[in-house]
């Protein structure tokens, strides 16, 4: 499913005016909100414990890292909404783990440790993707890792790099 920031479903808050604290970057990080970072940018709201994630969403970040270099800015989320409340001790050191040592990421992920970012940013599980324009602005939300969700994401992301910036 895909909706765009206009729609009834729209995020409560928009992403980039809820963006995470500095504290809240744990990789590669801190990373400034949309609109700092002078090009498109895709962020993906997911889980460990979230087999889309894992096994579709990660892979399909690491293969738009590698097409589009850094024409496109990435950033993982990592939240608890959908799934189960752990503390931050509980969550930061297997996250680490699986960042470092098992996918070996180099975007940076911040920790959503209650889940109320991700509900605010309007989620509706994970993973979920967040695309913004060069200026900052939400373009895209983006439920779900299969081909389609995919496909669509790809064409979007493709026009967002070869937009020109002002």
């Amino acid at each position: 499913m895909t909706h765009d920031d206009a729609s009834d479903d729209a995020p409560q808050v928009a992403p980039a005016h809820d963006w995470p604290d500095a504290e809240d970057w744990v990789w590669h990080g801190p990373l400034g909100a949309p609109g700092t970072w002078g090009k498109p940018g895709l962020v993906m709201a997911f889980n460990l414990e979230c087999p889309g994630c894992i096994s579709r969403g990660i892979p399909f970040l690491k293969r738009l890292q590698g097409e589009h270099g850094d024409a496109l800015q990435l950033a993982l989320l990592h939240t608890a909404y959908g799934h189960r409340d752990l503390p931050r001790d509980g969550v930061e050191p297997e996250l680490l783990r699986f960042a470092e040592s098992f996918a070996r990421l180099t975007m940076p992920i911040a920790l959503d440790v209650s889940g109320e970012r991700a509900r605010r940013w309007g989620t509706e599980g994970t993973p979920h993707w967040f695309a913004f324009g060069a200026d900052g602005t939400l373009v895209r939300s983006v439920y779900g890792s299969q081909e389609n969700a995919q496909t669509r994401l790809e064409y979007l992301l493709d026009e967002l790099v070869q937009a020109p910036t002002s």
